[in-house]
């Protein structure tokens, strides 16, 4: 289909050590799958994968877009067929404003999209003058994430763990960001927190344990692992 991101059995080693190991997962636009599980699951690991990280290595499976297989390509065009990643620590890149790298990607009507989309995300005018993710607190560095989401307006979305180091009221803003997003994208937002689901309402909701989606369902599966933790899907 060609608006679907796909991966199918996925087999991804780092270092000749196996992270995942069979992965299964098709997100089409308008859908928002969120992906749980502990830390050292292999959540992140998926995220480098997907992006083409050189350090990341597929052994077997592949992913597309589209009718696109983009298991081989470099980052550079996986963001062109419409990919996005946001990473759960976005390196700082001191020297280069936040207005600077906008301006690098987006040719028309940049002003006018900046304004917008920094008014909806509550972002002040002197934050565009400041370098990539400096000194940034962490609701700072998620709002910075999502505006270049917005302004790039790409087909499919992977958020790192975009509730990390939020307060409650950034994580509302955000949450009401993501949810409008997903109405013309396709999302998968990775978590290990079910606090999250408190404010966003997936389609899909998917745990990852030892590398491998280990069970689907929908919102009540989130739910039941906010009650009953990861430990009673590791034992099926």
């Amino acid at each position: 289909m060609k608006d679907t991101f796909e991966i199918i059995g996925l087999k991804v080693t780092v270092a000749g050590k196996i992270i995942l190991k069979g992965l299964n997962l098709k997100i089409k636009k308008g859908e928002m799958h969120i992906l749980m599980g502990p830390n050292g699951a292999g959540k992140t690991s998926l995220v480098l994968a997907a992006m083409g990280h050189p350090g990341y290595k597929v052994t077997s499976g592949l992913m597309t877009i589209g009718n696109q297989e983009i298991t081989n390509l470099p980052s550079e065009q996986r963001s062109k067929l419409g990919l996005f990643v946001s990473f759960q620590k976005p390196p700082e890149i001191p020297g280069v404003s936040v207005r600077n790298l906008l301006r690098m990607v987006v040719k028309d009507d940049l002003e006018e999209k900046i304004a917008k989309n920094m008014h909806d995300l509550q972002i002040k005018e002197e934050f565009l003058s400041r370098s990539l993710n400096e000194n940034f607190s962490g609701g700072e560095m998620r709002k910075m994430e999502l505006l270049q989401a917005k302004v790039l307006k790409p087909r499919f979305l992977i958020l790192d763990e975009i509730d990390s180091g939020l307060d409650i009221d950034s994580l509302k803003l955000i949450t009401k960001i993501i949810s409008q997003m997903s109405q013309n994208a396709g999302l998968l937002v990775i978590t290990h927190n079910p606090r999250l689901l408190k404010f966003l309402k997936p389609d899909y909701v998917h745990v990852m344990l030892g590398g491998r989606i280990v069970k689907s369902d929908g919102l009540k599966l989130g739910e039941e692992i906010e009650r009953r933790g990861y430990s009673w899907l590791a034992k099926n």
